[in-house]
């Protein structure tokens, strides 16, 4: 069946149809979910494990490694990389790009396994492995909780209420509270005090441990009834544990605990980790969506929520965004929605004013049903609209009207030639649906390597290949039937008897040059190939990067105190460097994160982990432009004001990224040379800060060594005394830090009973003999210094961290705003790649550069096959050799006008510039394809070649020219987003050149290799 035919035949069909694509695209238009950014599945775990007591040495020794070996018999394993620090290992797991958000939950499981076969072998008094599989958990909505005069308690338990009812909004997956320090009950010992009465610290731990443990009293038969037995005396109130009776050494006497040691209820100290909101202590709140659904949707029903529960929040009591999604989605759909708006009216504009009016709107309205039936498609694909999807589409907008163009000129044209419209229609169809169809397909070939990358950043990007692949081939579908049956209906006689259009100065001027290029061809050649030469040379002096930063009026500055600095001093630091940020006129608010990065609120955010030294402050700007001009000057005032604190001010980013810029690892086992080696990189990175200004925030990812007590055992006086190593490392942490010794049980809340010395023995460390470790053997206390030959003070690495089970030591800098962070590498490299290396050591280059590396890669490592796959349709579309080499040769044009775009906008050739590059290759194919066929087609009908290839050239003029500046035109909205800038910069300025030297060069290319001439 001829579908055209069919269209034309029956057209109440044909516009039924139409009209339910219509109907049916604004439906789903409606319904489809909405983000801000695509997502992408971050592949890594993280596995946690305490060891208290054990120093990051022997935590890398005797636990890191052994759950490393584990860890690495995972065949879906990519690589692994930890970090060992005293009593804490932490391995991160990521897994291989081939696996998905579908796949991994069964990695997870075995990874689970894995380790649970390990853990038997780990050394006593090590924790069990916590494994964290939701490290990429998205918390979308994200708010500070604040209230002036109110205890962190009262905000805990506002948020817990907030909690249990935001969990039951549309949509919502978790929701966590963070920045909450825990309430314990602290027990503090006077070891002289109980050494009097006669009582042990053991007495009393255990006496308090087993009065509080639940247990079942069994169950009875009464009166056909089965009734539980229960028992009380767990611990109901402070006063409950003081009124614990206990014995001491006369074992007639019952001693209450609360007359021996103080106990009161407190915040945990040191706390682990803080949070403020303009200089006010505050709790995050973070809320995420349930996966593949609608994030606007979730959003609204937690504003409602919220809304009826403004009466029960107490007065005072305040919540501000941090991230709200569902807003900023909707802020930027509707932008993208302008922008493609936009780009639509200048594509039927243009069409309007050079195709004529009936042309120009049967054209337009065809792209606009393409549209439509592509939100259809991206609904059956579960396409969310979001930044690259809305993008695909504007980038596509240009190529969906050039197989109707073709269609809708070919039919005027043989309307102007006699033929009557319906006969007109369906031999223009049949001429040149099967050549449309291959350069359709080609178009979406070019776009293939994007899906066929499984990493993070094909991940990100892979929504551009399926809306661009589904609205391509829509518009083929269309053109062949939608775009003859209105060309039938609405071109009338005068339409088809105007003047010949080619009938006027320009295209006699072409016509004219086209000739005087393929008679002096090899001139023409050599031009060409100079120029490209050129515009190579020139490429160098494109600024390069991966992804661009964000346009949020955010901008963030990390703050690293020395390493083993106390978090109140990092407190200390950060709020008041907050204080003094917020008298900047362009800044709103400060949002301060102490002893931790914030909760993940987007996937491009990576938060830091847990440690005293850290802190972060999230810094709102009136204006996302001003932040370029802020970051100068709030590193100025860190300079000036905090020298000891060392910072990064960074702006948010867009896509997959790097967490530093610049990053240059050295593998080896020897950590004093592993230093060295840093040192070294650090003294580069030094000198072009100095030299050049470009570089800053230079540090090492182990950090400053850090000093430590080392305490002697003698084992023989320790034995003799009864006293083992647990019992001496049981007094010290009880001394300062505090030992946990049982839960105290408060509704759903478990607060822990820690143990310590009382203040004055607890903050003075003063002499040794001053701490008595207790003797279960001889059931009295012995002086510390009776069991250990020496204390003494050493240095040590805080942090050892190993990359693929070898050590790693990472030197890293950032750069300035005078400089890429691609262009900084390269002017780096060769300095740190001279540094001589001892053997058993090597180099590696982490950072944007290895990010950049690795994404292009995997991206061009596809490319071969696509380019195979369109040489193939080439070939099969033309039967020769020739046609296909004509086709390939003048893809290198397009280099041209990429460089010469990029350097006038001033714009990077960034990772998306490299998909704008990929995709032009569809776009000219496509472009030659319909020449080349129009060159077959004249000499088919008997033309002499030469005049054949003129007047194929003339008659295909206006459907390239104005499919390539449909496309350009279509594209000017996007120059404004920082997305898609170079992107759009790229196609531009590719299309526009390549499209003049494809009428020109390819008709030349032809004439050379076909061996045609013009006849005299």
């Amino acid at each position: 069946m001829n579908i055209t035919k069919y269209a034309i035949k029956n057209p109440i069909v044909t516009y039924t149809l139409t009209l339910f694509a219509l109907i049916g695209g604004i439906v789903t238009y409606l319904h489809l979910g909405r983000l801000e950014d695509p997502e992408f599945t971050i592949k890594e775990a993280v596995i946690a494990t305490q060891y208290p007591g054990a120093t990051a040495l022997e935590v890398e020794e005797e636990v890191t490694d052994k759950l490393e070996t584990a860890i690495q018999q995972l065949k879906q394993l990519d690589k692994i990389w930890s970090e060992s620090r005293p009593g804490l290992s932490i391995i991160h797991a990521e897994m291989q790009d081939k696996y998905d958000k579908n796949t991994l939950p069964q990695v997870w499981d075995e990874l689970r396994r894995k380790i649970n076969d390990v853990s038997g072998d780990l050394p006593p008094g090590c924790g069990t492995p916590v494994i964290n599989d939701d490290f990429g958990d998205v918390y979308g909505v994200y708010f500070t909780l604040t209230g002036e005069g109110y205890t962190l308690q009262d905000l805990y338990d506002y948020a817990k209420l907030l909690k249990k009812q935001l969990l039951l909004c549309e949509n919502v997956a978790k929701v966590t509270i963070n920045g909450y320090t825990t309430e314990v009950i602290y027990i503090e010992i006077n070891r002289a005090k109980m050494t009097q009465i006669g009582i042990t610290p053991t007495a009393i731990f255990n006496a308090i441990n087993t009065q509080n443990q639940v247990g079942s009293g069994g169950n009875i038969e009464y009166h056909g009834d089965y009734i539980t037995i229960n028992t009380s005396g767990t611990f109901d109130s402070i006063e409950a544990i003081k009124n614990l009776l206990i014995r001491g050494t006369d074992a007639e006497k019952l001693t209450r605990v609360g007359d021996i040691v103080d106990i009161r209820r407190e915040y945990y100290t040191p706390p682990q980790t803080l949070m403020e909101y303009n200089g006010q202590p505050a709790l995050g709140i973070g809320i995420s969506t349930i996966p593949g659904t609608n994030v606007v949707v979730m959003g609204d029903s937690v504003e409602k929520k919220l809304t009826e529960l403004e009466a029960q929040t107490p007065l005072g009591m305040e919540l501000f965004p941090i991230y709200f999604q569902s807003v900023v989605v909707k802020e930027s759909v509707n932008g993208f929605v302008i922008n493609l708006v936009e780009a639509i009216i200048i594509v039927v504009i243009l069409l309007l004013i050079f195709m004529g009016r009936h042309e120009g709107l049967i054209i337009g309205l065809v792209l606009l049903v393409t549209i439509l039936i592509t939100f259809i498609g991206m609904s059956y694909f579960d396409v969310n609209l979001q930044r690259i999807s809305l993008g695909a589409l504007i980038i596509a907008l240009g190529m969906l009207v050039d197989n109707a163009i073709v269609v809708a000129e070919g039919i005027v044209i043989k309307m102007q030639r006699g033929i009557e419209k319906k006969d007109a229609a369906v031999q223009t169809v049949d001429e040149t649906k099967w050549p449309l169809l291959g350069a359709t397909i080609i178009a979406i070939i070019a776009f293939s390597a994007i899906s066929l990358s499984q990493d993070s950043t094909g991940e990100f990007l892979g929504s551009l290949f399926t809306v661009i692949a589904l609205s391509l081939l829509i518009s083929w579908i269309t053109a062949i039937t939608l775009t003859p049956l209105l060309c039938v209906q609405l071109i009338t006689k005068s339409d088809a008897t105007a003047k010949d259009p080619h009938d006027n100065f320009f295209f006699k001027l072409y016509a004219k040059l086209l000739r005087k290029c393929i008679n002096h061809r090899y001139i023409v050649i050599v031009l060409m190939l100079a120029l490209l030469i050129f515009s190579g040379y020139c490429f160098k002096y494109i600024d390069q990067s991966f992804f661009p930063a964000s346009t949020r009026n955010i901008f963030l500055v990390d703050i690293w105190m020395k390493e083993g600095t106390h978090i109140e001093k990092t407190e200390e630091i950060a709020n008041s460097l907050a204080a003094k940020l917020r008298q900047n006129k362009h800044i709103s608010d400060t949002v301060t994160f102490i002893g931790a990065g914030g909760q993940r609120f987007t996937l491009t955010y990576a938060p830091e982990s847990q440690t005293s030294v850290y802190a972060q402050i999230m810094v709102y700007t009136d204006d996302y432009r001003i932040i370029d001009s802020l970051i100068p000057e709030v590193r100025e005032l860190v300079a000036e004001n905090y020298p000891e604190a060392e910072t990064n001010i960074k702006k948010m980013d867009i896509g997959p990224s790097a967490k530093s810029k610049i990053e240059a690892r050295f593998i080896g086992s020897d950590a004093t040379i592993l230093h060295k080696l840093a040192d070294k990189a650090k003294e580069v990175f030094a000198r072009h800060a100095r030299d050049n200004g470009t570089t800053t925030f230079i540090r090492d990812d182990w950090r400053q060594p850090v000093e430590s007590i080392q305490i002697d055992i003698a084992d023989a006086r320790a034995r003799n005394a009864g006293i083992t190593r647990p019992d001496i490392n049981s007094a010290l942490a009880a001394t300062f830090t505090g030992q946990s010794i049982g839960i105290f049980r408060e509704g759903d809340e478990l607060l822990p009973i820690i143990a310590r010395a009382v203040e004055k023995e607890r903050n003075e460390f003063g002499d040794l003999r001053d701490i008595m470790v207790w003797s279960s053997v001889h059931n009295q206390p012995v002086p510390l210094t009776q069991v250990v030959d020496n204390a003494s003070l050493k240095w040590q690495d805080n942090i050892i961290r190993r990359r693929n089970r070898q050590r790693c030591l990472t030197a890293q800098c950032e750069p300035t705003n005078k400089i890429s962070a691609i262009n900084l590498f390269y002017s780096v490299r060769d300095e740190i790649e001279a540094i001589e290396l001892p053997t058993g050591y090597r180099l590696e280059w982490g950072g944007e550069y290895e990010s950049s590396t690795e994404a292009q890669e995997k991206l061009l490592s596809k490319f071969p096959l696509a380019l195979g796959a369109m040489f193939t349709i080439s070939l099969l579309l033309f039967k020769t050799l020739r046609h296909p080499i004509i086709i390939f040769l003048g893809l290198p044009l397009s280099i041209i006008g990429i460089t010469w775009g990029l350097l006038v906008f001033n714009a990077p050739f960034s990772f998306t510039a490299l998909l704008g590059f990929l995709s032009l290759t569809g776009m000219l194919i496509k472009n030659e394809i319909v020449l080349l066929d129009q060159i077959n087609l004249e000499r088919d009908l008997g033309k002499e070649p030469f005049n054949a290839i003129i007047e194929a050239s003339i008659s295909r003029v206006r459907p390239v020219a104005m499919a390539a500046f449909t496309t350009v035109l279509g594209m000017l909205p996007l120059i404004f987003d920082a997305f898609f800038q170079s992107l759009s910069v790229t196609i531009m300025g590719g299309l526009t050149f390549a499209t003049v030297l494809t009428l020109i060069f390819v008709p030349v290319i032809y004439a050379t290799l076909f061996r045609i001439h013009e006849k005299k």
